[in-house]
């Protein structure tokens, strides 16, 4: 994985040997396009910078580097770059009325949860921004989401998956994705409809695998699958060697990885090695990145895992996609689920501006009151949750990771045995 941040127009990468302070404040000021049309006369930008008229701030923290910097760099940060550049070339960001250009200030939290939380705390308590953005990943959302409360910015989070989140009740902090039971539901559910009986499970020992697993063993409840053999293993693990031999020597109809992306690639690297080939093969966080395409190649074909979107689901996601393309490049495409959803909390975030303006309790009430068109479908929340997108699976089809589960969401069928790895 990329561990490095998409360069800015105006601010080039920093070589790998440039020191990456944690604190260390990086300024991207992105209102080329805004000012330009400014001078052109473009109604709302005529004003002298300032005040109401001035630039919007919009603080985040991000990975840059670290083992966090893979997901984050595929998933959130190229839609904040992507998002910035696209509403200044329109003028800039619609408040009300008044088009103002956007400013990010943002940081590296080099995967470090307390870089993480000290640098939300200043961004929103003594900088006052009049934005914020969201950090990757459940562990960073967790540790920053009693901030959004304290503080009172809308967090609308695109990667964090916990019901520990919901159900701290926290009414700033809202949850795009869908969350583990809806997700579990949605895989147990595809593999009791394709007769699946038995399952070996494993899965990360922190916030994401505990919940997650926790989610999928109720699910399994009464289902007449059985898990054959379940294991936890640490963050940064090498070798899933053994525990895959063991998981093959018992033969399960459906494999289930709750991984990180590296996890995820090296677990599937593995099961290719050791001939391990069950019927259902599921893996995730990763098997939605084109990275994971890359890497397996044709092996990737029948690999099942968290997905929700792709160009097949709506205009506005074949629009999204080919626009993220064209700035990253064809090498740097959006992840078939998490992408998508930071996508469409920008353009929640956008819609709220546009009718309320910068009261940032007015946002919060609009996002949590309304039902909100995106390029994923609709998306209502009910408190902190997502509850308008329904879970999901989805598997590589032909270079594609089409959406198969449930089917009144599907891009194309389920392909009901995994192939042969090639």
């Amino acid at each position: 994985m990329d561990p490095k941040r998409p360069a800015e127009p105006d601010s080039p990468a920093l070589p790998d040997s440039t020191p990456r302070p944690g604190l260390q404040r990086r300024r991207v000021v992105q209102a080329l396009a805004a000012g330009a049309a400014a001078s052109a006369g473009v109604p709302g930008l005529v004003q002298a910078q300032g005040g109401s008229s001035g630039p919007v701030r919009i603080g985040y923290a991000i990975a840059r580097t670290g083992p966090s910097a893979g997901g984050a760099q595929v998933s959130q940060e190229p839609n904040f770059l992507l998002w910035a550049e696209q509403q200044n070339a329109a003028g800039g960001l619609n408040v009300k009325g008044v088009k103002r250009p956007i400013e990010l200030i943002s940081s590296d939290t080099r995967s470090d949860i307390e870089t993480a939380v000290r640098t939300y705390e200043k961004l929103m308590g003594s900088d006052k921004v009049d934005l914020i953005l969201p950090p990757w990943g459940s562990n960073a959302n967790f540790a920053v989401a009693p901030l959004a409360n304290k503080f009172g910015y809308p967090f609308l989070a695109p990667t964090a998956l916990s019901r520990r989140l919901v159900e701290m009740k926290l009414p700033y902090f809202f949850l795009l994705l869908q969350q583990p039971k809806p997700m579990m539901d949605a895989l147990v559910d595809m593999l009791k409809a394709n007769g699946a009986k038995t399952v070996a499970v494993i899965y990360i020992d922190d916030l994401f695998g505990l919940e997650n697993y926790a989610a999928l063993k109720v699910a399994l409840g009464g289902t007449g699958i059985n898990i054959v053999e379940e294991k936890s293993y640490p963050l940064g693990v090498k070798d899933l060697s053994p525990v895959l031999r063991s998981i093959k020597d018992k033969n399960p109809d459906a494999f289930i990885g709750l991984t990180y992306p590296p996890d995820t690639i090296l677990a599937s690297r593995q099961s290719k090695e050791i001939g391990f080939n069950p019927k259902f093969f599921y893996a995730s966080v990763g098997t939605a990145f084109q990275l994971y395409r890359n890497v397996m190649q044709a092996g990737a074909e029948g690999v099942l895992g968290m997905g929700s979107w792709n160009g097949k689901t709506s205009p506005g996601a074949k629009a999204y996609f080919e626009a993220h393309v064209k700035k990253f490049g064809a090498a740097k495409e959006p992840d078939r689920w998490a992408s998508g959803h930071a996508w469409a909390g920008l353009q929640i975030m956008t819609a709220a501006v546009a009718k309320v303006g910068l009261d940032r309790k007015a946002i919060r009430d609009y996002v949590a009151n309304n039902v909100h068109d995106t390029i994923v479908g609709k998306i209502r929340f009910q408190g902190s949750e997502n509850v308008g997108t329904p879970g999901s699976v989805s598997q590589w089809q032909k270079g594609e990771f089409e959406v198969v589960w449930p089917k009144s969401m599907a891009t194309a069928p389920l392909v009901a045995s995994k192939p042969a790895w090639v």
